[in-house]
């Protein structure tokens, strides 16, 4: 086992997730490399220190330049707001040190090429935190439709819904100001990212991105709340999405179905440890979905709990992207999904716009 020093900037909802899941993952996976948080940074140095002595850091830095260039610190882990991602990465790339950044890819389509090409020219490790697809369940779901088990796919409709600013008398925030917090550049990314991975590559959309209110306690809302869009795929299946930070009721809506010529697959990330499965044989009258609960017989669910249908959650999902960060920096070799996984998201979240603002179907490679 060798030890490796983390840093981390952000300390927030996501930087406290990356906290627990380094000092839990050796555990949980034995992984050959051990981290041990080096140093925290937060957005000023009294909480640098107040994150420091939450997690159990090494070291509070001041800022984030003085924790990228701290020698304790090996690799880097990015839980900050967009518009820092930049700026953060490829000052660690510049030294030769991995990053793991959180999604979105920096806070514009430029942010993300710059990131993509830094990370090319250092040859340093990188990837990009998208969590969900790291599910048992939906792992297991890539597994089926690889083997053929649901036949050709024909239909893919997916949706990442929550309801955080369903209620109108919620005070507008910072998530209600600037295009890249809104709910294209905040949720989006995740069921786009899902769809790619179980579908493949998105060629064309055709989005419409409103704005459900417009104003809250008076305060202009800036971006979007909800969005939807056709879609084709490379392989040519037909899909649809749907975005939305206003749909009452939902909390985790990270939601997708699959169709295909022998059979169908649900998926809700409300019930993360269920797949449904749907198969065209025997009987009609027995034929039905069928709830599959995840075990110690599907991916990565082992390693946390020997028993079937005892759950996985969402901190394991953060886990299991440490494993993977950890492993491909110990072999020197990228694992998916890396910064051009979400270059890629960020081409089709700009199509989008570019649908929603021209009327009509556009061309994701154009963007």
């Amino acid at each position: 086992m060798t030890k490796i020093g983390i840093g981390l900037v952000g300390g927030g909802y996501m930087g406290k997730a990356h906290a627990v899941a380094y000092a839990s993952v050796g555990l949980v996976f034995g992984t050959a490399l051990r981290p041990y948080l080096a140093s925290v940074c937060g957005s000023t140095p009294a909480s640098s220190k107040r994150y420091q002595e939450a997690f159990g850091a090494e070291s509070a830095a001041n800022n984030w330049m003085d924790l990228v260039n701290d020698p304790a610190v090996e690799a880097v882990v990015i839980a900050s707001p967009q518009e820092t991602h930049r700026e953060i990465a490829l000052a660690a790339f510049v030294l030769g040190k991995p990053v793991f950044c959180e999604k979105p890819l920096g806070a514009s389509m430029e942010d993300g090429q710059a990131m993509v090409d830094a990370a090319k020219a250092s040859g340093c490790v990188n990837m990009i935190g998208f969590n969900y697809i790291r599910t048992p369940a939906s792992q297991y779901a890539q597994n089926l439709i690889a083997e053929g088990a649901i036949g050709d796919v024909t239909w893919f409709r997916g949706e990442h819904t929550e309801d955080f600013l369903a209620d109108l008398t919620k005070p507008a925030n910072w998530r209600t100001t600037g295009r890249a917090n809104g709910t294209m550049g905040d949720l989006a990314p995740h069921m786009i990212n899902g769809a790619r991975a179980l579908i493949g590559p998105i060629t064309e959309v055709n989005a419409r991105i409103e704005t459900v209110h417009e104003t809250r306690n008076g305060v202009a809302v800036t971006n979007d709340d909800q969005a939807q869009m056709m879609c084709r795929f490379e392989n040519g299946v037909m899909g649809h999405l749907f975005f939305s930070r206003v749909a009452t009721g939902r909390k985790m809506g990270y939601a997708y179905e699959i169709h295909g010529t022998k059979g169908s697959i649900k998926f809700d990330q409300e019930d993360q440890n269920a797949l449904h499965l749907y198969l065209m044989d025997g009987p009609d009258a027995t034929r039905g979905f069928r709830k599959i609960l995840t075990g110690p017989a599907h991916p990565d669910y082992l390693p946390f709990c020997q028993g079937p249908g005892h759950g996985t959650g969402y901190q394991d999902q953060i886990i299991i992207e440490a494993r993977d960060f950890l492993a491909a920096i110990e072999k020197g070799q990228n694992i998916w999904p890396t910064f051009a996984e979400g270059l890629e998201v960020n081409r089709v979240v700009a199509a989008a716009w570019g649908s929603q603002d021209g009327g009509q179907w556009k061309t994701v490679k154009d963007y």
